[in-house]
């Protein structure tokens, strides 16, 4: 296994001298690509030394000695052979250059040439982790599937106290690790996933939705494309899917739409997990023309929509079958009760109200109940990290 460590300009830059270390301890082969500013902090001769790599600095130093032309072209050849880029410390400047993808040094342009997963420790004072312009990249990066390892609270190097201060060393090697050891466990395994929510019409202009985000159905496809997986999206409307691409998505907008687009996907799929939030009723009659505000003594009558989740269940040939529910009491009876009536091989248990509802957050805790009945709690993490939770058990599953 190969892992890209990216180094940008901050105090924190000798810790990745240790976090380089302990990857080696791993069984990890580690290449360092440096900004300008890191090497003001920690010299290339240091990391050359600990990695028994060459060190990239300069995307065009081998060019403009005349000594090595092809040397402008390793950002494109280190990026074939990465298993994983990290960027540890990420300062703030480095953020908002991923972000917006530039690319001018070694760093950033290998940061567009790569196709491995990506892993960002940030590292800051807490004014500037706070500030809303680094938030703003920080969301942009999530939105396209880069892991965010959230710094931690603690003394800074201007002596102020608060978040900022970069992950311990320990904790991003774990995540890297985890990253890395389920990289390619669901290689050539063809799953479904679907995410978001449905709109029904009321009249031309109004319609009935519901809050879910998408963002629990964007993070399992991208976790499971990760690992190796062929994977077919069917999203519902939402809001930032301009910024969460995959390859074969299918959009939709009804739960008619939805239905028809996983009944067409299901019979390919080996696992089918149901992340989205179909409606479960819809207007019996669709106004032609826009309901006036005028009108008095307006009714509207519902009707049932069709049980997508029920409907594979009832012909599940084989396949597993994962399915979701948003609860506002009684979780897991509820859980329990929605897995046995929908022939569920697993069934994820959200909260739907209180503090930490899971509804357009970036957050999630759940209950994942099995088959059998056993449950197990998970705590509140990125939706990043319960999607790698929800298919470690479809990976077992699986075997």
């Amino acid at each position: 296994m190969k892992v890209a460590l990216g180094v940008s300009g901050g105090i924190a830059c000798y810790k990745s001298a240790e976090i380089l270390r302990r990857l080696q301890d791993r069984g990890v082969e580690v290449v360092v690509l440096m900004t300008k500013g890191a090497t003001q902090f920690v010299t290339p001769l240091t990391f050359r030394a600990l990695s028994g790599n060459k060190v990239y600095v300069d995307i065009f130093e081998g060019a403009r000695s005349g000594a090595d032309f092809e040397g402008a072209f390793d950002h494109i050849l280190v990026a074939h052979s990465t298993d994983l880029f990290l960027v540890a410390p990420a300062t703030a400047d480095c953020i908002a250059r991923l972000a917006i993808g530039l690319a001018d040094d070694f760093l950033t342009t290998f940061h567009l040439a790569v196709t491995a997963p990506v892993v960002v420790a940030p590292a800051m004072n807490t004014r500037m982790w706070e500030h809303a312009s680094v938030r703003a990249n920080i969301e942009t990066l999530k939105n396209r599937g880069v892991h965010i390892i959230e710094p931690e609270v603690g003394q800074m190097a201007c002596r102020t106290y608060g978040p900022g201060r970069l992950a311990p060393v320990e904790e991003i090697v774990e995540v890297v690790m985890g990253i890395l050891n389920r990289r390619r466990d669901l290689e050539g395994r063809k799953i479904l996933v679907t995410a978001g929510p449905t709109v029904e019409d009321i009249d031309p202009v109004r319609y009935i939705s519901n809050r879910s985000s998408g963002k629990m159905g964007y993070a399992l496809a991208q976790a499971a494309q990760e690992r190796g997986a062929q994977v077919t999206l069917v999203s519902g409307p939402i809001a930032d899917a301009t910024e969460l691409h995959f390859p074969n998505t299918v959009h939709v907008r009804t739960t008619e739409e939805m239905r028809r687009a996983v009944v067409d996907h299901a019979a390919d799929a080996e696992v089918v997990i149901k992340a989205a939030a179909p409606l479960d009723f819809r207007p019996k009659a669709v106004a032609t023309q826009k309901i006036k505000k005028k009108t008095s003594d307006l009714t509207l009558e519902f009707e049932p929509t069709i049980d997508i989740l029920k409907e594979l269940g009832n012909s599940k040939n084989g396949k597993i079958l994962v399915g979701f529910a948003a609860e506002t009491e009684n979780h897991f009876q509820n859980g329990l009760e929605k897995l046995k009536s929908k022939n569920l091989d697993l069934i994820v248990v959200n909260p739907a109200s209180g503090p930490d509802s899971a509804f357009d957050s970036d957050m999630n805790h759940a209950t994942i109940i099995d088959a059998s009945g056993q449950s197990e709690e998970i705590p509140l993490v990125t939706k990043h990290v319960m999607a790698d939770r929800i298919l470690d058990r479809v990976v077992q599953l699986l075997k």
